[in-house]
């Protein structure tokens, strides 16, 4: 757990590394100083500012936001309307930061890049998860993800529904055709992986028909991925496989085909566009000056 905890806003305490995540998004914005700000505003003013949902979505990340603006002035207050994973309308006020207005300026892109992109992902998510309701599948994300930003990425798969596929490569082993290609044969890359696993973490195994699907099912591994089958293909795997192995869908899933998918039977299904394709939520954040108070 981060030092630093956003209290009320996110429904999951503030995931561990969370904060040096922030730090570096800062870092990359701000270099040796935001001249613009340092030119413009004085030490001393303070600033109200309200986040704006422009579109009605799914918001995600407020707790991301106000963690943005601790980590340039303990003494900035972050003031969530709602909580992470709630819906919006458009034109909903979400947030309000009060407080320096240097650090609320310095802050404000950083802060409003993770709310939008986390909203968007969720979003997304949600859009997924409620076309699949009334079937047992469940929705999981990818490692498909931004490059530094996986931590926040799943999170706002969670908070928009669905649920987290690994985190990496080092969780769970996922043998895919490259692999199976390396080895020499399904069997053989299973039985390489068990073989060197000493913590022994779960083994899925990807397969593109279901020749291959009968050598997996035979090896019993933690799960099954069907790899762009077809939803008759995919319905004949669910009958073969009869629960011995759970089976997961992969490979070119959008809002238009996913009900169909999930209608097949198979338990899970991954979805890369939820995090490479998700379009940010329109989130803006305007300012006003507090005037001095005076003795």
């Amino acid at each position: 757990m981060t030092d630093i905890h956003i209290s009320g806003i996110s429904p999951e305490p503030m995931p561990e590394g969370a904060a040096a995540v922030v730090l570096a998004a800062l870092s990359e914005d701000m270099g040796d100083g935001d001249i613009t700000t340092l030119g413009t505003v004085p030490p001393e003013a303070a600033f109200t500012g309200t986040f704006t949902a422009k579109e009605a979505g799914v918001v995600a990340g407020l707790a991301v936001a106000g963690l943005t603006f601790s980590l340039l002035d303990d003494t900035v207050t972050f003031d969530a309307r709602i909580s992470d994973g709630e819906t919006v309308r458009a034109g909903q006020i979400i947030a309000e930061v009060r407080g320096s207005g240097r650090a609320i300026l310095s802050g404000e892109r950083t802060a409003l890049n993770f709310l939008q992109r986390m909203s968007g992902i969720a979003t997304l998510t949600h859009r997924f998860t409620e076309a699949v309701k009334g079937t047992s599948a469940v929705i999981l994300d990818t490692r498909k993800t931004a490059p530094g930003l996986r931590l926040f990425d799943k999170w706002a798969v969670r908070l928009g529904g669905g649920r987290n596929h690994r985190f990496g490569l080092y969780d769970m082993a996922l043998i895919k055709d490259n692999h199976i290609t390396a080895a020499g044969s399904i069997t053989r890359a299973v039985a390489g992986v068990r073989a060197a696993d000493d913590r022994k973490r779960p083994i899925e195994v990807e397969v593109k028909d279901l020749t291959e699907l009968q050598e997996a099912l035979a090896l019993l591994p933690d799960r099954i991925m069907l790899d762009n089958m077809t939803p008759d293909q995919m319905r004949t795997a669910v009958r073969i496989a009869a629960g011995r192995v759970p089976l997961e869908a992969s490979g070119n899933v959008t809002p238009d085909t996913v009900k169909d998918i999930a209608a097949t039977g198979v338990d899970c299904i991954s979805v890369g566009m939820l995090t490479h394709s998700a379009k940010a939520l329109d989130i803006s954040l305007l300012i006003r000056n507090i005037p001095p108070i005076h003795p």
